[in-house]
């Protein structure tokens, strides 16, 4: 079995979105964040995938730097997973980097919503501000294909991203997932974000470990060296260019 990872094209947003709807039934922290993100249980319904597939088209439609892929399973092209991440190329204006909110949601789910997700945002504007990056919003894989490499195809596709790009990619991971991408090579930062538990609906607050990945063209730089120098541009030729040039 081998996993391809492409962009995402129209005629497949229902199915790259089952991917993350089925994805984190055995994450405790990303069915947390599923139920505040949608919450009322019908995730699953007609109805609202109907609606939910017309809202990303679009999105697609207006957004300059966001960005879906789908993990494909070559032996039948089915799609088993899915990632979605932001490329910042373009300088942005401190309006243009505000908190939008959570439009789709009303009342005291919005309330919620917001309160998880405004500290997401006020991190990644303390850590870097108008610069160049990647951030990772999510990857997901169907339950029956975890374990089977799918995830695996997501996490390298990603860190080559990084190298061809020569961007530092960063993302809160789950509680349960830090230790694979510390393995990986990606940097555990310092900096944390806590979800209160009664916001969250919890037992006790949730720690959100914070991980970024440096490309290999910053020669061994961790992150708060990057910063500490500014935020310097990495130019060097990735391995496709060294090889042959066009």
């Amino acid at each position: 079995m081998v996993h391809v990872v492409l962009p995402a094209l129209i005629p497949d947003i229902k199915r790259v979105y089952d991917s993350y709807f089925a994805a984190f039934h055995h994450d405790p922290m990303g069915e947390i964040m599923l139920n505040i993100l949608f919450p009322g249980g019908n995730v699953n319904s007609p109805e609202f995938r109907e609606e939910h597939a017309k809202g990303t088209l679009a999105w697609w439609h207006q957004s300059d730097s966001q960005y879906t892929y789908k993990c494909v399973d070559t032996d039948n092209g089915d799609i088993v997973g899915m990632g979605l991440m932001d490329v910042i190329l373009r300088r942005r204006s401190v309006e243009e980097r505000a908190f939008q909110g959570v439009p789709w949601l009303q009342g005291e789910a919005k309330e919620r919503a917001e309160k998880v997700l405004k500290p997401l945002h006020d991190m990644r504007e303390q850590l870097f501000g108008d610069q160049q990056y990647i951030y990772a919003h999510v990857i997901g894989v169907l339950p029956e294909h975890q374990g089977k490499q799918a995830g695996a195809a997501l996490a390298g596709w990603g860190l080559s991203f990084v190298d061809y790009t020569n961007l530092p990619m960063y993302f809160e991971a789950s509680p349960s997932s830090v230790g694979l991408y510390e393995k990986l090579g990606y940097e555990r930062l310092k900096e944390t974000i806590v979800h209160k538990a009664e916001t969250l609906g919890t037992a006790t607050d949730i720690s959100v470990p914070l991980m970024v990945k440096m490309p290999k063209s910053a020669g061994g730089m961790s992150f708060y060296e990057w910063k500490e120098k500014g935020y310097p541009k990495f130019n060097a030729a990735t391995p496709a260019s060294k090889k042959q040039k066009l």
